[in-house]
């Protein structure tokens, strides 16, 4: 659906995901008249509502871009990651390309970033109001907290671990963990589960009075620098999965008349009278970028509509969309520009520079038999009602049981031995066989019912090199994207390697602690048997999920800074950025909570700016 060309908003939004949708919805419900503008479909689907089946849904076509990415520039080096797909040069990297954004196709985490992330920021941008406790707002104001609370830690009862703990109960956001009688169906699952208490136990020095599982989204754990074993809250509601999609959807409902979401609708320019944003240009039609599965490639761009805006234009098409939005808009590096024909609006040679993310590896183990739980499941949509098994049928009729979670087991949260100040790694166990992501890896986890796969997450990395950068000034194509791991990138990338290795440790001694009901270690695998070894592992296999930075919020001095605290584009007038790209440094462990955060963050900026100046 086109917004109407004569029409005239308040805002126009680009982008439905964690930043923009709930934005868009802000300003709605405040009485603003907000276009949002998402280039993909409102496609619907099990895949999307099943939070099991979140790898499904990453793969389907229907809500899903495919970008390929460089992690290295090293051809021989990028050839030794056997996931690397060589006729699209470069790594499968998944985007969510439908109403929400990557949050339809994410795996729902929702963890608090650490306090520091925060801090930092009011101290880069001189604003408290980006500090830790002025932040802890906005998440409470999203979340509504469904999950099981952990129990109180000794000399405290529940109403002390309730008041400790500060969840939001009356947001937009539903958030709980998998639950204890759930995991308790598959006695595999339980040994798997005190496997890594054991482990958080022995490692971290945490006395047996101390009850595990934490929640690590409690703010006393937060604000405490929590280390040991948790179960991960993840963004599902009554066993389904919600976020950006169902925040536009209630605004919809709630302020009629005052969002208009329109679908199928590809940015393609924003608009400037003179150094001040107007409008936006985009075309509309199904599978219109490149990047789609499903891509109708034509050489004749389609007719452009215009929308205009008379308050400002805000971009969330994320780390990757809107440094190329702004690029094909003029705003950005003057001779890349200039190269391909683009007219300059503003030379602002940050954008599309400091990309990053962080360090992922998996340990996969065999395991010497089946998990019961998963006999005669196929662990998918049934083709045919008549055949659905009965975890589906637990989910469908009752919204319960297995089905109702991401498929996490539990986590062990830890500081590395290159940890500054907060943890820095997340080791978790699913009980699938997944390597990282690859076309059809969806399929290959589920392909034995006796595989473990112990994930390490590295935060806090430290490269900073990557790029994003327009292939041409067709605004269907693609950027190109270029991460620079390790030595190819910025300094520090021994201390990030050494950070994953000592994860590889947690998860191998977890695994370790499984006793003859692991057959086989088959990743990284036996051979690799030294630090060094590891070491070389990360490098070939490592992987990200978390793409940030690439239109960072810096002060007006910093000649690489594209936005300021205030998420306004630096050298132009009424653009703001409010996505995953703004982060000068990756926060926490998982975006999706500071992303939705900042969200909530610049809807209450402009809700009161525009209020104090109407």
């Amino acid at each position: 659906m086109a917004a109407p060309e004569d029409e005239s908003y308040d805002f126009i939004v680009v982008g439905s995901g964690a930043g923009g949708g709930p934005l868009a919805a802000n300003l709605a419900l405040a009485g603003h008249r907000v276009l949002l503008l998402e280039a993909g479909d409102d496609h619907s689907c099990r895949y999307y509502s099943i939070p099991i089946m979140q790898a499904y849904a990453s793969e389907d076509a229907d809500m899903r871009w495919d970008f390929y990415v460089r992690h290295w520039d090293d051809a021989t080096q990028q050839a030794r990651d056997s996931k690397f797909v060589p006729d699209r040069d470069g790594i499968w990297y998944p985007r969510g390309s439908t109403l929400g954004g990557s949050t339809a196709i994410s795996a729902m985490v929702t963890i608090y970033p650490h306090p520091s992330d925060w801090d930092r920021l009011a101290d880069l941008t001189g604003d408290p109001s980006w500090g830790a406790a002025a932040m802890r707002e906005h998440f409470r104001r999203i979340e509504r907290w469904r999950g099981k609370d952990a129990e109180p830690m000794p000399g405290q009862n529940e109403a002390d671990r309730d008041e400790r703990a500060a969840h939001g109960y009356d947001g937009w956001l539903g958030t709980t963990r998998a639950r204890p009688d759930i995991g308790g169906r598959e006695p595999m699952f339980l040994d798997i589960i005190g496997a890594i208490e054991e482990t958080a136990r022995e490692r971290l020095g945490i006395s047996e009075d101390v009850p595990l599982p934490r929640d690590p989204n409690a703010l006393d754990a937060v604000n405490g620098g929590f280390e040991g074993m948790a179960f991960i809250p993840v963004a599902v509601a009554d066993g389904e999965r919600n976020g950006s999609r169902e925040r536009i959807r209630q605004a919809l409902d709630d302020a009629p008349g005052k969002l208009t979401v329109a679908l199928n609708c590809l940015a393609t320019r924003v608009l400037f009278d003179g150094m001040t944003a107007v409008g936006v240009e985009y075309i509309e039609g199904q599978n219109l970028y490149r990047a789609q599965p499903k891509s109708v490639h034509t050489e004749s761009l389609p007719p452009t509509r215009t929308v205009h805006a008379r308050v400002e234009v805000i971009l969330a098409g994320g780390a990757y969309n809107t440094p190329q939005l702004l690029m094909l808009s003029g705003v950005g590096p003057r001779a890349e520009l200039e190269s391909l024909g683009v007219k300059v609006i503003h030379n602002l040679p940050g954008v599309g520079r400091n990309l990053h993310d962080r360090y992922e590896v998996s340990v996969v183990t065999e395991l010497s038999s089946d998990y019961p739980i998963f006999e005669d499941s196929s662990l998918d949509v049934p083709v045919d009602a008549s055949d659905a098994d009965a975890l589906f049928v637990e989910w469908r009729d009752h919204r319960d049981g297995p089905y109702t979670t991401n498929g996490s087991l539990a986590a062990l949260i830890a500081r590395s031995s290159v940890a500054t100040d907060d943890p820095d790694l997340i080791v978790f166990a699913l009980p699938i066989d997944f390597r990282g992501y690859y076309p059809g890896y969806s399929r290959a986890a589920v392909a034995h019912k006796n595989r473990l796969s112990i994930l390490v997450l590295k935060g806090h990395t430290t490269n900073r090199a990557g790029t994003v950068t327009l292939r041409s000034a067709d605004p269907r194509d693609a950027p190109e994207i270029r991460f620079h791991y390790f030595d190819e990138g910025t300094a520090g990338f021994e201390a990030d390697v050494a950070g994953v290795v000592d994860g590889i440790e947690i998860a191998r001694d977890i695994a370790g602690r499984l006793g003859a009901a692991v057959a086989a270690e088959l990743i990284p695998g036996p051979d690799a048997s030294t630090r060094d070894d590891l070491a070389d592992f990360v490098r070939d296999e490592a992987w990200g999920h978390h793409a940030c930075g690439t239109t960072k919020i810096g002060s007006s001095d910093d000649p690489m800074a594209v936005v300021d605290g205030d998420f306004r584009v630096y050298g132009v007038n009424r653009l703001r950025v409010v996505d995953a790209g703004v982060f000068p440094d990756i926060p926490g462990f998982f975006i999706a909570s500071a992303v939705y955060m900042i969200s909530e963050k610049a809807s209450e900026l402009l809700i009161r700016s525009y209020a104090e100046n109407a």
